[in-house]
């Protein structure tokens, strides 16, 4: 199997060390303030709507805003507990951001978005193009998969992840958002290749709510779309980052990409061999390019 990817291991809980100094914190969500995401509009044209990741603020995509706004009205979204968003109360977190963005496409009469998604937002765009196939336009995931723990091994299910899912919920809730941030540190380090990128990822982290972290990666472990994409009507553009992976481990990892989304009957899996995940900043001109020419595609 091909090198587990850093995003893989820096979803799966904090260190111990931060587990032994989490000390009782527990992060409340103000219910009187609560949205499933906050929402700035930039740009005219056909609509497209930009979801960020885990614990990042939609400022992630301001060099995506600058390359599309003159040719698409951008919706560039931060998701409830992220990047200073209030929390969002209740249970099943991701289901309800997908149905939130369903609702959004509805009222605001959307017509067909394109939806692109990095890492857990390319999870949810891929999420909701299966369960509103009609709605929605040409689909962008960057480095975002139906079922992330299968590309560290091949064999696992979410039944098999569910108690491994539950420690990451627990642990993350005890988390002060001081030590999240400490752990976002670490795991940036692998994510990102500028160190002034970093410590804006840093900044989100810290901005972020540790429970809503927790619950979003608990259910992204637990959660398995790969048979539900078969229902994605839209064209598909899949990206994975390669950087620091030798030819061979190249082909390894386009071909588990290419497995995860294989049912998607239009789609294209290409990789960003010169990015790390966080692909719009580490190689922007690779990212917009390979999207122009995919949008321009009938």
């Amino acid at each position: 199997m091909f090198r587990t990817l850093p995003l893989l291991a820096a979803l799966l809980g904090a260190t111990p060390a931060l587990a032994q100094a989490a000390s009782g914190h527990v992060a409340s969500a103000p219910a009187d303030t609560a949205r499933p995401f906050t929402v700035e509009r930039v740009g005219r044209g056909r609509p497209m709507i930009l979801i960020p990741g885990l614990a990042s603020s939609g400022e992630v995509w301001r060099g995506t805003v600058a390359h599309f706004r003159d040719r698409y009205q951008l919706h560039v979204l931060t998701l409830a507990g992220f990047g200073g968003a209030p929390p969002l109360p209740g249970d099943r977190y991701l289901e309800a951001e997908r149905d939130a963005v369903i609702r959004y496409i509805r009222e605001q009469k959307l017509d067909h978005p394109v939806l692109v998604g990095h890492s857990l937002g390319g999870f949810l765009a891929l999420w909701i193009a299966a369960s509103a196939p009609e709605l929605v336009g040409p689909v962008v995931s960057v480095d975002g998969v139906p079922y992330l723990p299968v590309l560290g091994d091949s064999t696992t299910t979410p039944e098999r992840m569910r108690p491994q899912a539950e420690q990451v919920r627990a642990l993350y809730a005890s988390l002060a958002p001081d030590q999240m941030a400490m752990q976002s540190a670490m795991a940036l380090r692998a994510m990102m290749k500028d160190s002034a990128n970093r410590e804006m990822g840093v900044r989100w982290s810290r901005a972020s709510d540790p429970a809503t972290v927790g619950r979003a990666v608990s259910e992204m472990l637990t959660t398995d779309l790969r048979g539900q994409v078969a229902a994605i009507r839209s064209p598909l553009l899949l990206v994975a980052s390669g950087d620091g992976q030798a030819p061979e481990e190249r082909g390894r990892t386009l071909a588990a990409y290419e497995a995860q989304v294989a049912r998607v009957p239009r789609h294209r899996v290409v990789m960003a061999e010169n990015a790390r995940h966080f692909v719009m900043l580490d190689d922007p001109a690779f990212l917009f390019s390979t999207m122009d020419a995919f949008l321009a595609t009938p």
